[in-house]
């Protein structure tokens, strides 16, 4: 078999199954596959490669019975040459164990088999102790399929490397070469910095041939499996016992919720904490009314840092309209802070870089928060005829608190231009309420502030009044109003309005009368030049 011919004994393999009893095709073609696979000498990469795509495509072209047959076989040859060598007094055994782990790890590349089972792989090789030949399988597993198990599962993968590290650490005798190449592998897989020679294994360039060959099965044939196995390393073991609750009428003695019910009882008695169910409890005293909303806030409580949380809210694979409620979550737990926390502008800053339904999605999110303030007319009739009620939580009053944090938060958008002012431009600047005046005029402070720093501001400390003077600045911000005559008149008004008592006695004080004359010369100036160009 070669890449070139394998469409033609496919295509043979699939009379066979017609002519045959499928179980005896099954059971013939595994056996020979296996065979051939666990070698007592090193194969290369490349030719297990081929054997792996040959068994995704029969998974999907014949169907999941014959993946589901062909892994459990797998696994147990691999399980039962593993204990083989352990028993062993030497380690200079056969490489059956290695080029098995490489099979189920090519099988994972072309889905057939998914994180679950490999993980239970690594924890059962971790088990065993970091022995040569362990460290051999290790690292095979983590040079070519490493980059996709930290797709898929970052945190579990993390954890065995965590395993890994205390192993080593609490290890008396000195370290080989392959075990600290091993570590260094895992380490830069953890902190994704792995070479290109390193991360991809020695048949890569096989690997994305049969993927683009295994894509175009769906064009000529019906398929009949879309998704990988998830069974894990205890359903296989179990198999015999409980059945195969994976396969179509196959019988099953277990009930899962059941036994998932026992497992959290369990752990009840024992006394372990879940840190997930407490912030979903939470999630739900905050008014988070759907899943989504509380898959975000766990997300954005449980980050290390606002870019963390950016990477897990994209593992989340929302669509363009569920992301709208992230900026929602993250405006209302920022709103929610006792003190202001720049964690959750920051947020928002990065995904305003990634995508430019985030700032539209901030721009309805003031417009709504405006009316909370009192100003119903903001966002036109038609858009408040069309709101739904479980787009925005429940706020009965806004407390001078949320109005601070969320004048700061968007006083730092607009300044690092996440937004423009031109998200001001429904506002009646003549004939706005006592409270909308308050925050406005809190918003275009931070705006000033914002403008000369290059971090969120946290405190309003007399310290913190900007030592520059960065005219640029100020005019980048005020200048894109312009292009609306409306609202750069009603800012200059507004500006003039809010700032009129202001002394030049502090240094705040003189700071802000320097920003918000600037301001409304350049507003004044834009209005002039802008329409014109």
């Amino acid at each position: 078999m070669s890449e070139q011919n394998m469409g033609s004994i496919l295509d043979s393999i699939e009379g066979i199954y017609r002519d045959n009893r499928r179980n005896d095709v099954t059971t013939s073609l595994t056996t020979l596959i296996i065979d051939g696979i666990s070698s007592h000498s090193s194969l290369l990469d490349s030719y297990v490669v081929l054997y792996a795509a040959f068994v995704s495509s029969l998974h999907k072209v014949i169907g999941i019975e014959f993946a589901a047959y062909f892994v459990q076989n797998v696994v147990f040859s691999y399980e039962r040459y593993f204990a083989t060598l352990q028993a062993a007094t030497t380690e200079d055994g056969g490489k059956e164990c290695s080029n098995l782990i490489v099979l189920l790890s090519e099988l994972y590349n072309f889905q057939v088999i998914s994180s679950v089972l490999v993980f239970d792989i690594l924890r059962g090789l971790l088990d065993a102790g970091l022995s040569e030949f362990v460290v051999e399988l290790l690292l095979k597993i983590a040079r070519n399929s490493g980059q996709q198990l930290r797709q898929d599962d970052p945190s579990a993968l993390k954890d065995i490397i965590e395993v890994v590290q205390n192993k080593v650490s609490n290890t008396k005798d000195a370290l080989s070469s392959r075990t600290r190449f091993m570590i260094e592998t895992l380490t830069n897989l953890k902190n994704n910095k792995s070479k290109r020679n390193v991360a991809q294994n020695q048949g890569a360039d096989s690997v994305e041939r049969m993927k683009k060959f295994l894509a175009g099965l769906s064009k000529k044939r019906t398929v009949l499996a879309h998704e990988p196995l998830r069974v894990s390393l205890e359903d296989l073991h179990n198999a015999e016992t409980k059945g195969k609750w994976w396969l179509v009428g196959a019988a099953w003695s277990g009930d899962p919720l059941v036994d998932h019910k026992d497992e959290i009882k369990a752990s009840k008695e024992v006394g372990v904490a879940d840190p997930v169910a407490d912030l979903v409890k939470i999630a739900r005293k905050q008014g988070m009314n759907t899943d989504i909303r509380r898959s975000i806030f766990v997300v954005l409580m449980s980050s290390e840092d606002y870019v963390d949380a950016c990477e897990r809210l994209s593992q989340l694979r929302l669509t363009e309209v569920q992301q709208r409620d992230i900026v929602r979550v993250l405006l209302h737990c920022c709103g929610n802070e006792k003190t202001y926390n720049p964690y959750y502008t920051l947020v928002c800053q990065q995904l305003c870089r990634t995508s430019h339904s985030y700032k539209i999605t901030l721009q309805f999110s003031l417009w709504d928060f405006l009316r909370d303030l009192g100003e119903i007319s903001v966002g036109g009739t038609e858009l408040i005829k069309n709101l739904k009620d479980d787009d925005r939580f429940d706020l009965k009053t806004v407390s001078p608190t949320r109005m601070r944090n969320v004048a700061w938060a968007y006083g730092w958008w607009i300044a690092k231009d996440c937004v423009t002012l031109s998200i001001l431009k429904p506002v009646d600047f003549t004939s706005l309420k006592k409270t909308t005046r308050e925050f406005l005029r809190e918003m275009l402070l931070q705006i000033f502030i914002c403008s000369q720093r290059t971090t969120p501001l946290i405190t309003s400390n007399a310290k913190d009044v900007p030592a520059t003077r960065n005219r640029s600045a100020v005019e980048e911000i005020f200048i894109k109003a312009t292009r609306i005559q409306t609202l750069a008149m009603g800012l200059v008004y507004f500006l003039s309005e809010a700032f009129r008592d202001v002394s030049k006695d502090g240094e705040m004080d003189i700071f802000i009368k320097w920003a918000s004359g600037l301001a409304k010369d350049t507003l004044r100036t834009g209005v002039d030049i802008v329409p014109g160009l």
